[in-house]
């Protein structure tokens, strides 16, 4: 392995992970042949055979599975050193590409701004969508990092909490329940429903609380919009059930109802999925947030940060 090189791993590793010579020649941008030249010299160098190909599939021999798993070790840790280097170097520049889902778009604006005046060579493109938007980009590995409040269960992700997302139910001020505590969830089955459009984390969690309370609502209307929910509460179309962060934005002539079971507990995480290398930008973003969040929370533990009339 002494005459092995570091262009000879990142080929192996390619075509060992594509199981194809040719996809391995397409990502690097070589032709089929001069990959086939590289493993041919690096199998020389290990001394045992790294492939072996049956019919027309290409299979990683005993040896050349062990030789990528330690291509993943040695390609990991030059990231990581790469992005320390970077680090001491002051290199706090590129683009930070976030997806958010939609519900987040009421406190991250206010983290970002401080991060941008932290780093004003990172330019940030943000996303906003639902949980299947989510879920589709995040398939397609279109962005650095996720905000959501529901990590996905059938994708292999890292994620980490970051804020408490508490769901609430919402209410007209001068609605009959307002001044009531402690009321039964099956009351609400009696209540006109808002509800979030198919394909959103909160309805999810909503309706899997009332389904295990047997509890059927009468929806009213479903609307793809938080700001539209509210609107329509205040108007007196109904009740629903949103996360508290909704309310930080300018006031509503709504208020939270004191229901058993509420509010449902839940987290904001951030999410990237497993395998995914950060860049020096995400991971500086990440660890930022970390922080920052933490700030936030004690900031909105006061109902005067939330612009609401709570009922006493």
């Amino acid at each position: 392995m002494n005459q092995a090189t570091l262009h000879q791993l990142k080929v192996f590793e390619a075509a060992a992970r594509h199981g194809s010579f040719t996809r391995a020649a397409e990502e690097l941008f070589l032709t089929q042949p001069t990959v086939s030249m590289q493993i041919k010299q690096l199998t020389k160098s290990v001394g045992l055979p790294l492939f072996e190909q049956v019919g027309k599939r290409l299979y990683l021999t005993e040896a050349g599975r062990e030789l990528f798993a330690t291509c993943r070790q040695i390609f990991e840790t030059i990231a990581q050193f790469e992005m320390k280097v970077a680090d001491l170097k002051g290199l706090k520049q590129g683009q930070l590409r976030l997806a958010v889902i939609t519900t987040a778009k009421y406190f991250i604006p206010r983290l970002l701004g401080p991060f941008c005046q932290l780093y004003p060579g990172i330019d940030i493109a943000l996303q906003v969508t639902n949980h299947e938007g989510i879920l589709e980009r995040m398939s397609g590995n279109m962005d650095d990092l996720y905000i959501m409040s529901q990590v996905p269960e059938h994708l292999d992700v890292n994620c980490q909490p970051f804020l408490e997302n508490p769901l609430v139910v919402l209410a007209p001020l001068n609605h009959p329940l307002a001044k009531e505590k402690n009321i039964p969830i099956q009351r609400l089955a009696d209540e006109p429903f808002i509800m979030r459009e198919p394909g959103s984390g909160t309805r999810r969690a909503v309706q899997k609380l009332f389904d295990e309370h047997e509890v059927v609502v009468k929806v009213k209307l479903e609307l793809g919009s938080n700001e539209a929910i509210k609107q329509a509460i205040a108007g007196g179309l109904g009740i629903s059930v949103l996360s508290r962060h909704t309310l930080i934005t300018d006031g509503q002539d709504v208020t939270i109802l004191d229901v058993e079971h509420f509010p449902i507990p839940r987290n904001w995480y951030m999410v990237y999925p497993s395998g995914k290398q950060l860049s020096i930008v995400a991971r500086t973003y990440f660890e930022y947030l970390l922080e920052a969040a933490k700030q936030f929370a004690d900031k909105t533990t006061s109902s005067s940060y939330f612009h609401i009339e709570e009922n006493s």
